[in-house]
């Protein structure tokens, strides 16, 4: 017990040492559905589903992709979804400190790259080590854009931060599904080769993510010219 309690207390020094301090906000239940009147919260939620839908799709046949296109055994891709990890871990925390700084340019920068690399994917695929390299890459990319959404998330209703943040994990867990729908309906119709298009495919999803993103940029633009 005496060691159960004292992993606890190292914890909860470790958040109060590495998560910045903030001021407890409250709304009502009034103003928090007041924030779905705006068109904005809309544009920002189609955000976050089309640009990351295309990453859940891809992870989820990354599998096939590795063992079936790639030829790596079957034994392997655990390992190398560490290699995913590792670059999710490193792309969150780029994309947290690169959100803070300059929110909407970084949040389109990284939404290209992850395009791309999705795309890329249909030719590294073929090749053991441009796989194992664009693995990496894709998990920065793909967990990059996550702090970027979300903030901009809670930036367009800052009335209501508990419901914005609640819409924005609903969105995120609709494209899980729809990610994983998207591609299988590629792979019964053998559209653009079947499992080999599946990642190029589903970088056109990231597209209109982006053309979402560039029409938010250009609003926010027009707002605060005089």
């Amino acid at each position: 017990m005496d060691d159960h309690y004292n992993r606890i207390d190292c914890f909860d020094i470790g958040i109060a040492i590495l998560v910045p301090k903030v001021e407890a906000s409250s709304s009502s239940l009034k103003q928090e559905l007041g924030v779905l009147r705006r068109p904005a919260v809309y544009v920002a939620l189609l955000m976050t589903t089309f640009g990351f839908g295309g990453v859940f799709t891809a992870f989820t046949y990354i599998s096939p992709i590795l063992t079936d296109i790639t030829k790596f055994p079957l034994n392997s891709v655990s390992y190398i979804l560490v290699l995913f990890g590792a670059g999710s871990t490193l792309g969150n925390i780029i994309g947290g400190k690169l959100a803070d700084r300059k929110l909407m340019p970084s949040l389109l920068g990284i939404l290209v790259v992850l395009a791309i690399v999705l795309a890329v994917f249909s030719i590294t695929d073929q090749y053991k080590v441009p796989a194992l390299i664009n693995v990496f890459v894709l998990g920065m990319a793909a967990l990059g854009t996550i702090p970027g959404l979300q903030l901009h998330m809670l930036n367009t209703a800052k009335e209501a931060p508990t419901l914005a943040s609640t819409l924005n994990v609903a969105a995120f867990n609709l494209v899980n599904a729809l990610g994983a729908y998207i591609g299988g309906l590629v792979i019964d119709f053998q559209f653009g080769g079947g499992l080999t298009a599946v990642p190029w495919v589903v970088s056109i999803v990231t597209v209109v993510g982006i053309l979402f993103t560039l029409w938010c940029a250009q609003q926010q633009k027009k707002s605060i010219r005089p």
